[in-house]
C-alpha cells in the first residue's frame, strides 16, 4: 500500500492482491478523519478490486480532515455549500486522473463514503454520474434536493446505490438514510438500502453487505 500526493489530493493506493489492473473502489472518509480510516475494510471485501482511500483536502487538526466546513448549531448541521460544490470540482478532476492513470473499466470507479463522504459521494453521482460503476453511501445525508442540479438524469437512473444507516446514529440520525432512500426510488433504477442497529458506524452485518453487493 502506497500514500500517493497526485492531482491536488493525498490517497492511499492498495493495489489488487491479483497483481492485475480490476475494478477500483474509491473511499471517501467523514468529517474529522482521515484517509486511513476506511482503508482498514480493505481486506474484508473483495480483493481483486484496487482501493483508493482519499485524504479531504480541509485540514481541521493533525491528522483530522473533512471535505468542506460544517458547524454544529441547535437548529442541527449548517453546511457551506460554495465549499462543498468546490470539492465535489477537485474530487471529480481527481476521478478523472485516477481513470485515466489506472485504464479503469469502462472508464469508471466505484465509490464509497462514509458520513461527509457519502454526501460527496450523493453530489459526485449528481454532477458526473457517467464516471461511476454505482454508489456506496454509509450513514450519511442527501444533499438538499432543491440546491441540487440533477446534470444527468438518463444515466444516474442506470447507476446502482447501495444506502446503509444505523438505527441508533446519533450523529446523523437514521431519518437522513431515510431521506436518501425515498429521493433514490424516484430516480435511480436500482436500490437496496439497509438499516442495522448500530450507531454512527460500519458493524460486521453491513460490511457483509457491502462485501456482497459489490460482487457481481
Amino acid at each position: 500500500m502506497l500514500q500517493r500526493n497526485e492531482s491536488s489530493l493525498t490517497y492511499l493506493d492498495r493495489c489488487p492482491q491479483s497483481g492485475k489492473n480490476g475494478d477500483i473502489l474509491v473511499m471517501l472518509h467523514g468529517y474529522g478523519s482521515n484517509e486511513k480510516d476506511l482503508m482498514q475494510l480493505a481486506p474484508w471485501l473483495d480483493e481483486s478490486l484496487r482501493f483508493i482511500s482519499v485524504r479531504a483536502p480541509l485540514q481541521l487538526a493533525p491528522e483530522m480532515y473533512g471535505w468542506f466546513p460544517v458547524e454544529f448549531t441547535q437548529e442541527g448541521i449548517t453546511v457551506d455549500r460554495d465549499a462543498a460544490r468546490k470539492a465535489k470540482e477537485t474530487l471529480i478532476e481527481f476521478f478523472r486522473h485516477i481513470i485515466g492513470k489506472h485504464d479503469a473499466r469502462e472508464g469508471k470507479i466505484w465509490l464509497m463514503g462514509f458520513s461527509q463522504g457519502a454526501v460527496m459521494s450523493y453530489l459526485t453521482a449528481l454532477a458526473e454520474p457517467s464516471l461511476l460503476h454505482g454508489v456506496i453511501a454509509l450513514s450519511g445525508q442527501f444533499p438538499d434536493p432543491s440546491s441540487l442540479v440533477n446534470a444527468h438524469p438518463e444515466t444516474l437512473r442506470t447507476i446502482p446505490f447501495l444506502v446503509v444507516h444505523g438505527l441508533y446514529d446519533n450523529v446523523l440520525p437514521v431519518a437522513n438514510g431515510r431521506i436518501s432512500e425515498n429521493w433514490l426510488k424516484e430516480h435511480v433504477d436500482t436500490l437496496a438500502y439497509r438499516e442495522y442497529p448500530m450507531g454512527h458506524e460500519i458493524n460486521a452485518e453491513a460490511l457483509d453487505m457491502i462485501k456482497k453487493w459489490l460482487q457481481p
